[in-house]
């Protein structure tokens, strides 16, 4: 049966389930070391350091098996042709896709052990040989640029681990409102990080990202406190499938921190309508002087009745540090600002069934998010996120 056999599916899927919960480094670790010895010159397109790499290869793995697993295989198959594009920018060759193939048929095989039965052995054979058939397939049939080079215009400095930076492309990208890229900074050599645009495609090649320092990542440490003008970034192939559907009912937005960015473009994006449904976003952040972007938002939802906007923090008052950094107390008209976590400040308003949900931003609140929407009805079938938050 292979890829209709939910049971086998459900086998490789937990594998990728349990990876993607903890570090990645068994599994997935043993994958990597296989498939570096059946090709040794794939190991200088990797970082030094291969945790996040192995971290966002799990993450992956386990969100197109648990699409499998549902029978979904329309968004798996956009996602992996979206990734086999992408993956030009290392200089990816048809024959590392087949070396790869092998080595996690090979990883896999040894991880289940006596639970590798003939059906999960055809339900692994069919699956990667179409993971890597469709990765390969998309790479070979694209022949647009296989990365774009641009320039760091500005770089604000909007909290302690915070920061807004803008660039000017040599050529325009395109892309859709909501999706990301992966990109790459002087700072450190192929390091490649996921971020996603806070502005909607622009034909002069403007961009902006936003960014929070993540305790131990090195890449983005580095974008927060060391990017200058003049840098020169590189950005990949856009990826994700993150919309509204102008014709699909009202929506709701809750963004965490840095998480604001797709729905800020997005939103910005829906402005250029006069007509759009209703869109309440919640905006969380630890403290109310993390909600860094208040003021944009003041300014959109002020001449677009249909976007209201709730700000949430976690903690009612600033720290002492806070006063480093630019007020972001928007003038009155947004809703007053609540205290609490996002998912329980979001589902104190019910589970909002009837409408588009789209969340953004940290694995653990998108999780967390999720689950608690589900749990008071929401249907998850309207539930939207990054498949990287999976």
């Amino acid at each position: 049966m292979g890829l209709e056999d939910r049971d086998a599916l459900r086998v490789l899927h937990a594998v990728f389930n349990e990876e993607a919960a903890r570090d990645a480094s068994s599994l997935i670790g043993r994958f990597y070391t296989r498939w570096f010895s059946l090709d040794v010159a794939l190991r200088d397109m990797f970082p030094p350091d291969m945790a996040g790499q192995r971290a966002a290869f799990a993450h992956a793995m386990n969100w197109v098996y648990g699409e499998l697993v549902a029978q979904r295989a329309q968004s798996p198959v956009a996602f992996l042709a979206q990734l086999g594009r992408d993956h030009r920018k290392y200089g990816v060759a048809p024959e590392h896709y087949e070396t790869l193939r092998q080595a996690l048929y090979a990883t896999l095989r040894d991880e289940l052990a006596d639970a590798w039965t003939d059906t999960v052995d055809e339900a692994a054979r069919q699956s990667l040989n179409l993971i890597t058939g469709v990765m390969s397939g998309a790479a070979d049939a694209e022949h647009g640029p296989a990365w774009w080079d641009g320039t760091v215009i500005e770089h604000l400095r909007v909290s302690r681990d915070l920061a807004v930076v803008r660039l000017q492309l040599d050529r325009p990208l395109h892309y859709h409102p909501g999706q990301y890229v992966n990109v790459a900074v002087p700072q450190c050599p192929r390091r490649w990080r996921y971020l996603t645009p806070a502005i909607p495609p622009d034909e002069s090649g403007a961009i902006e990202f936003h960014v929070r320092a993540v305790p131990g990542g090195l890449v983005s440490t580095a974008i927060v406190g060391e990017t200058q003008p003049g840098d020169r970034w590189r950005l990949s192939s856009p990826h994700g499938a993150l919309q509204v559907d102008r014709d699909g009912g009202d929506v709701l937005m809750v963004a965490g921190s840095t998480g604001l960015a797709p729905l800020r473009s997005i939103v910005m994006d829906l402005a250029r309508w006069g007509e759009n449904p209703r869109v309440h976003m919640f905006f969380g952040g630890r403290y109310p002087c993390e909600l860094y972007d208040l003021p944009t938002l003041w300014q959109i939802a002020a001449h677009n009745p249909w976007l209201s906007v709730s700000p949430v923090s976690e903690y009612t008052a600033d720290p002492e540090w806070a006063r480093d950094y630019p007020d972001v107390t928007p003038p009155r008209g947004l809703h007053v600002r609540q205290t609490g976590r996002l998912p329980e400040v979001v589902t104190r308003y019910g589970g909002w069934s009837d409408r588009q949900i789209l969340i953004c931003g940290g694995p653990a609140m998108v999780r967390a998010t999720k689950a608690a929407l589900i749990a008071k009805g929401a249907p998850p079938e309207r539930i939207q996120h990054d498949p990287l938050s999976s």
